[in-house]
């Protein structure tokens, strides 16, 4: 897989643009590096990518300067925009901010867990055991991510979300790398399940630890892969 943007979904998607052009290139290079399409370290073509999407760099420049400061580019003198590299120390910092801010929101959440949600949220778990059975790394990712996001914005804390929203975003490049092993993915569907199951039975503690060995194999398994 290229990790030169202009590579990536060719055809500019004018029916579904926001409505500024910054927004709608802000949207399509955070997801390409979100998404895994754009790699850590791969460096950010303006002029091909403002071409490609046909817009001025104007918009352009002030999306990378937002993305600069969410931490998911860089910029370097003479050289330009490259997609950031996240250190071990970095990593474990953003899954131990993690950890605290999203054991809130599922405690928050857990007074709005109705058997209706909690159905909403066995789909969305179906949902990712399927892509995780198919191998299909980047549908895996993106249903798992709905699970998880699903239980956090039960919350009714929008402001919590946010910040929660743009922890993963800083991350998912690397946790399409996680999901790239079958035994990863594996234990990704048991940790979910018991995650459900402790949620199903009002056991909010155990949610929470549940998660949290969640993350930690995450970080576990990525430290084996980035050293």
């Amino acid at each position: 897989m290229s990790s030169d943007l202009t590579s990536v979904d060719r055809q500019p998607r004018r029916s579904r643009r926001p409505p500024t052009a910054q927004q709608f290139v802000l949207a399509e290079v955070r997801r390409a590096i979100t998404t895994g399409e754009l790699r850590p370290g791969a460096p950010i073509r303006q002029d091909a990518l403002a071409e490609r999407l046909d817009v001025s760099r104007v918009p352009l420049r002030e999306a990378l300067k937002i993305l600069e400061g969410e931490g998911l580019v860089v910029h370097e003198a003479h050289r330009g925009y490259f997609v950031a590299v996240l250190s071990m120390a970095d990593l474990r910092e953003i899954y131990r901010i993690r950890e605290l801010l999203e054991a809130e929101a599922v405690r928050v959440a857990a007074a709005h867990l109705t058997p209706d949600v909690l159905t909403e949220l066995a789909a969305a778990q179906d949902e990712v055991e399927r892509a995780g059975e198919a191998g299909d790394v980047a549908a895996m990712a993106a249903a798992n991510r709905r699970f998880h996001f699903m239980l956090f914005e039960r919350s009714g804390m929008p402001r919590l979300v946010r910040l929660i929203t743009t922890l993963w975003d800083a991350t998912d490049a690397y946790r399409s790398l996680y999901y790239g092993g079958t035994p990863n993915r594996e234990r990704v569907v048991h940790e979910h399940r018991a995650v459900l199951a402790a949620l199903r039975d009002g056991d909010i503690d155990a949610a929470v630890a549940w998660l949290d060995r969640h993350r930690a194999h995450a970080v576990s398994t990525l430290q084996d892969v980035l050293e």
